[in-house]
Parts: structure tokens; sequence; C-alpha cells
């Protein structure tokens, strides 16, 4: 029997996730290191993002994970996003969260039985056999489902992989495009600082400051049950996200221009958002053409979009991309935010502004590669700023592997080459953190955490030359 044909026959629970090297160094390596933590967050069909803190399944983490997952089991990485993308609802939408039905409610909040999936938003066709939530998390997927498929592409090709994916990548792109386009410019806006995915961001100050919150005793967090209360949201902006959600479960899960919901009190234009969907769009071409489509529409798309993300964000005398507040006036919001340099990964954008962001990369505002090793997910200098509270200064590991490929993607291969082993070390030294604190690389979070293990194990294994040009659009 041929590997192809090993691997297809293999039940996917019962795959081992890596096959460990042999020699006098085989228990030092971080490969092994990394894939045993994807091997103790797996549950048999998908990987959790951290077994206490985060007991279910993340959209935009199952990305991640995927990506860093085919290096060690291009099987695996496949059904983590099948598990994913067959939670998808009728609309398009593909939820920020797919509930584990063996996990206790009191496990994490919101629970399932706050989003009340199956019928607050039947309207919009949520599935009826699993329980998810009702907002959504940056558009990664297209991407790590190109990146899986490379790796392996004769498993991919035996399994139909991007033949099954296709169709709901095309419709989560679509819901996205046309029921998300609140400014009616063309950009994807969020109704959630949670589907941003960077939560806690100053980003999102102003814009929750007109949000009512909800009564303290109207629930009760599971995540100080497994972090410290100084690094995680206050109880005040926590209250402001449970009534956001809470409103927009009550509206139906309604969006666009026909939708309650078009009319609510949040809507955020947010470059990351729209860098990651745009970077989807190059890597669905590259889906398309493989299926013996033409991706030339795609592509099109991806760069009027960029274009527009251009008009409509940039900010040239900040030197990076800022979040529009929709409700607040149709303004830009006034803070730097490590969203703000994520489009450094488009490689359509024009030259002065690619090198504008890497000065401000290096620049007092982030000082990459001078008093920071990773990207601070928050300025330095902002008054907001906190070296240890959830994503208002502390440095990521996603973040910053989304700009080691776009530094290295514009020929900034020895900045990209720095960043690249930083996160090799820090993500070794810390037991793969959730995050660190900016200045000092101490560990902040849950350790043990998968797309810290996955995105180490992919700069791990992908050693590209260091001058070497590459675009989205093309194979790693």
């Amino acid at each position: 029997m041929d590997r192809t044909a090993q691997l297809t026959a293999r039940p996917a629970q019962h795959e081992i996730a890596y096959d460990p090297p042999t020699g006098p160094q085989a228990t030092a390596s971080l490969h092994v290191r990394a894939a045993e933590v994807l091997e103790a967050n797996w549950t048999g069909t998908s990987t959790v993002p951290s077994r206490n803190l985060y007991p279910h399944q993340w959209s935009w983490d199952s990305a991640f994970i995927a990506i860093g997952l085919r290096h060690i089991s291009p099987l695996r990485a496949q059904t983590e996003l099948e598990t994913l993308l067959a939670a998808q609802w009728a609309d398009g939408r593909l939820p920020h969260i797919v509930f584990n039905p063996s996990v206790p409610l009191d496990a994490y909040f919101p629970s399932p039985d706050f989003w009340r999936s199956s019928t607050a938003g039947r309207a919009a066709g949520a599935p009826r056999t699993v329980q998810t939530s009702g907002i959504v998390q940056p558009p990664v997927h297209a991407l790590a489902a190109w990146l899986v498929h490379r790796a392996d592409p004769g498993l991919s090709r035996a399994r139909g992989f991007l033949a099954r994916l296709h169709p709901r990548l095309a419709a989560w792109h679509r819901y996205l495009l046309h029921r998300r386009d609140l400014g009616g410019a063309g950009l994807v806006s969020v109704v959630h600082p949670w589907e941003q995915g960077m939560d806690n961001s100053p980003c999102w100050d102003a814009p929750l400051a007109r949000i009512t919150p909800a009564p303290a005793r109207s629930f009760r967090r599971a995540d100080l049950d497994h972090g410290a209360p100084e690094d995680r949201p206050t109880d005040l902006d926590y209250g402001r996200y449970v009534r956001l959600a809470a409103d927009y479960r009550d509206g139906g899960y309604r969006d666009g221009a026909g939708g309650g919901h078009a009319a609510g009190e949040f809507a955020v234009e947010d470059p990351a958002f729209n860098a990651l969907l745009i970077a989807s769009e190059y890597a669905l071409a590259r889906i398309a053409e493989e299926l013996g489509a033409a991706g030339s529409a795609r592509r099109e798309r991806a760069e009027r979009l960029t274009a527009t993300l251009t008009e409509r964000l940039w900010d040239a005398e900040a030197g990076l991309f800022r979040c529009r507040d929709l409700r607040g006036g149709d303004t830009l919001v006034p803070e730097r935010s490590v969203s703000g340099l994520i489009p450094l990964l488009l490689p359509a954008l024009p030259r002065d502004i690619v090198a504008a962001l890497v000065r401000t990369l290096g620049g007092p505002h982030f000082s990459l590669g001078d008093r920071t090793r990773l990207v601070p997910s928050y300025d330095l200098l902002g008054e907001a700023f906190d070296p240890h509270r959830y994503w208002r200064g502390p440095a990521w590991f996603n973040t910053s592997w989304l700009l080691e490929r776009g530094l290295r993607a514009h020929g900034e291969g020895e900045r990209a080459d720095a960043l690249r082993e930083a996160v090799l070390d820090l993500a070794d030294a810390t037991g793969f953190a959730e995050y660190v604190a900016p200045y000092t690389g101490a560990a902040c979070g849950a350790t043990g955490f998968s797309w810290t293990a996955a995105l180490a194990l992919d700069l791990h294994h992908r050693r590209p030359a260091p001058r070497e040009r590459q675009e989205l659009d093309k194979s790693p």
C-alpha cells in the first residue's frame, strides 16, 4: 500500500500526530515539544487552543493550528479545517466557536446556552446538530487550506480536500463581502471586538464606550478561573462584550442592509481583518486554479480590496493603518495597534506604504529589533499601554508570524529572519505561551498554547532564502 492509501485509510482519531526523530538530540527537539502540545490538545477531530482556558474549537485558532500541523500530519491538518467548516451556517458565516458537547457548560462563558445558535440563529441557517457561537473571526481559512494542500498534494487530491472545502470557503467570503459591508465602501466590518480576534485592544475603547454593559450579576466569567484578573479584560469591558453579543443574538444574528443589526452600536472596519480576507482571496484564486477553474477574478478583487483598504484606513502621518469607527462619526480611531501593521502581508501594497510600515515596526511605537523581539500588540508609547493585559501591549505569536511573512514577501529578509528566530526562541523558552510581555519575553496567559506551538513548527520547518521574495498567492 502506498503512502497516500495508508494515510487515507487510517482513522483520524487514531492517527499519531508526529513521528519523533531519532538520535541523541531527539528529546531536545523543538519539533517534538511543539508536536506534543498539539497532541495533548487534540480532541479526536480538532484541536483546542488550551485545555483549561479555551476547551472548544476556535475559528482562526484552527486555521493557524492547521498551518503548523501540515508539517507533522497533513491528514490531521485537513481534518482540523474540515471539522470547523462542517459547522458553517447556511448564510455562509463561519462561527468563531464550535462547542464540544462533552465539555460542561460552566467550563467556558459565553457557553452554548448563551448563544442559542440553533434557535436564535435559525433564520440565518445555524446548524441543528452542533452548537456554535453566532459571531465570526478573521478569515485565515483559505490561506490555511492552500498551505495544507501544498504540504501533501497527493493526499489532498486523493481525499478531495480542496474540492470539498472550496464551495464552503467561497460562501464564507461571500457572506463577509456582501453581508458585512456595513460602511458601503467594500470593506468588511466587525460587529463585536471578539470577531477581530484582538479582543481587548485599546482600539475598541471609544466604540465600546457607547455600549451599556450587561449587569455584572447576569453572567459569570469562567476566564478568571484560569487567568489573573490583571492580565484579563476588566469587568466593565466584559459587561460590554456580553451586552453586544446578547443584542446580536436577540436580533436573530441579522446582518446587512436588510437586517436590524446593520444599525447596531458597534461596527468597525479593521485593517487586520480585511488584510486577512484579501490574503485568503489570493489563496482562493490558487485553490480555484488547482481545481481547474479561473482564479483571475479573485486576484482582481484582492487588488481592488487592497486599494480600498489603503483609501479608507491608511494614515500616512502615523505610518500605519487605523480602524474606522462607522458608528462614531465614520472616523479613524486614533490608537496605534498591531492590527494596523498586518496589511504588510499584501503583495499589491504601494512601495511607499510598505516602506512606511517597515519604519513604523522599527520605530519608537513598536521598537522591533531594538527594545522588543516580537511585535507588541499596542503602541509602546500609548496611554493605554499595559505590558501584561490582554492585547493592550503584550506580544502574540500569531501576529508576529503574519508580519514575518509580510516582511519576507516584500524583500525584508534580514528583518524577517530576526523575527523568525525570536518566535522560535521565545515560543520554546516559555513553554509555548499564549503571549509574552513585550520587553522581557516573560510568559503570559496559558502555556501549551496550540497556535504558538503550531506556528513555531511552521517557522521551524520553513526556511526560505533570506532575500527571496514570496507572494501570498504562491506556495511557501
